[in-house]
């Protein structure tokens, strides 16, 4: 999960829990004041209603109940022993408006939510010896906040909650996407990036000065480093031409000019693979098509009845990857098989296959060699490091599995090697595929 969706989760699990808790805490403190005040009101009404009938005589009372009903919007009428009622209290409001008019009217009132069917807020009291229930309106009693009014609160509260929480979480993951995006450049060799260092938070702001200045002393750097590759490339070259000129001139032994001449052409072969080790990250990636490629690398390679190579991989295959350093990866592979690969009958003979899977391809190169012992293949892909004498008879520089590893990574690829089941040596690379 990214650090966007864990601070947008925290901040709407936060927010969300304190505005649910607000909301309820409120609905509650709101519960008791208004069931009391509704409760005083309809003990007004039993009170005004039991006042005037019993200061009212048998033929009047039936006039004054009408009047009641049509002005005050309540219903009178008396209790009979076989009236059916339902109880209004069955939660936390209604239990405090019954325990309120209970207060008021006296214990022997009795509050119902239904008489004999018909739905209300029935009080039933006493007038003398006369029981009667006084039918009130129900609004009175009602919850300012109902359960549908409560819902839709929460509901817009949330909703508002997560609008906020991903504009909190954008705006403070803002500096740290920023930041991403630079690194990755820089990782890609474009040392030029640079972040905004007048932002008004000072934590970013001294993050960002920070950052400018490890880009600006990498640059540097990268900029010293190609200048002395380039130096040491031309001073180390040149001797070797020379020496090169004077064996051939000036010694007449033809099996010491000839070994000369290959110590030569292997402390020359040495200086590529340093240099391309430390060649620029750099790399331009774009659809390449595959076989064509490992066609013109076989085609390219030296010292040919050393070495065989066959091809299986399929014409419209396409990876995304420098095709300049991806052939640089083939002809590291091929010339490792070369050396340290061959079988019994002297030759080194290399099958490279592919496959697919999923938005991968992986190309495989296998030699039929010796193989390597099992504890020394993490380490083959460590600068310098060569393995047995078996591998090793031919004075390598042991850069050629480090170039390729190292050039995968820079294209976004990954690097595997491995012993064959049977025998040999195996090493897959594994792309992007193109399309």
């Amino acid at each position: 999960m990214s650090l966007f969706w864990r601070t947008f989760l925290l901040l709407s699990v936060m927010l969300g829990s304190g505005i649910l808790g607000w909301v309820y805490t409120l609905r509650y403190l709101e519960l008791e004041p208004r069931g009391v005040q509704a409760a005083q009101q309809i003990a007004s009404l039993v009170n005004l209603s039991r006042a005037a009938l019993r200061y009212t005589d048998q033929l009047n009372r039936l006039s004054l109940v009408k009047n009641i009903a049509e002005q005050e919007a309540v219903r009178l009428q008396p209790r009979e022993p076989g009236d059916k009622w339902e109880a209004f209290e069955i939660d936390r409001f209604t239990r405090t408006i019954g325990a309120e008019l209970r207060s008021r009217l006296g214990p022997q009132t009795i509050v119902a939510s239904s008489v004999n069917g018909t739905t209300g807020l029935w009080v039933g009291f006493l007038i003398e010896s006369d029981n009667y229930w006084l039918q009130a309106d129900q609004n009175r009693v009602q919850s300012a906040m109902t359960g549908r009014t409560t819902m839709a609160v929460i509901g817009l509260t949330l909703l508002l909650t997560l609008g906020g929480s991903a504009l909190i979480a954008g705006i403070i993951n803002q500096p740290l996407r920023q930041l991403s995006v630079a690194t990755s450049r820089i990782r890609e060799g474009e040392f030029g990036s640079r972040l905004d260092e007048e932002t008004s938070t000072r934590e970013i702001r001294e993050l960002n000065r920070g950052f400018n200045r490890m880009a600006r002393e990498l640059a540097k750097i990268e900029e010293d480093r190609a200048v002395m590759l380039a130096g040491i490339s031309h001073d180390l070259r040149t001797p070797l031409a020379r020496m090169r000129l004077e064996t051939e001139i000036s010694v007449a032994d033809e099996e010491a000019r000839r070994n000369m001449a290959l110590d030569i052409d292997q402390l020359d072969a040495i200086i590529d693979k340093f240099m391309d080790y430390a060649r620029p990250t750099q790399v331009k990636l774009a659809p390449v098509m595959l076989s064509p490629l490992v066609d013109r690398v076989i085609a390219s390679v030296r010292n040919t009845e050393h070495i065989r190579i066959t091809s299986r991989v399929a014409i419209d295959a396409r990876v995304i990857a420098d095709e300049t350093e991806l052939a640089r990866v083939f002809a590291n592979l091929f010339e490792n098989a070369r050396r340290y690969g061959r079988s019994s009958d002297g030759v080194a003979h290399v099958s490279v296959t592919y496959a697919r899977s999923g938005h991968w391809i992986i190309v495989s190169v296998r030699d039929h060699g010796p193989g390597v012992p099992t504890a020394m293949l993490a380490r083959l892909t460590t600068p310098f490091f060569r393995g047995d004498a078996a591998r090793t008879h031919a004075g390598g520089a042991g850069l050629g599995l480090a170039i390729v590893d190292k050039t995968m990574t820079r294209m976004g690829g990954q690097f595997d090697i491995s012993n064959a089941p049977d025998s040999g040596f195996v090493a897959h690379i594994r792309l992007r595929r193109a399309g």
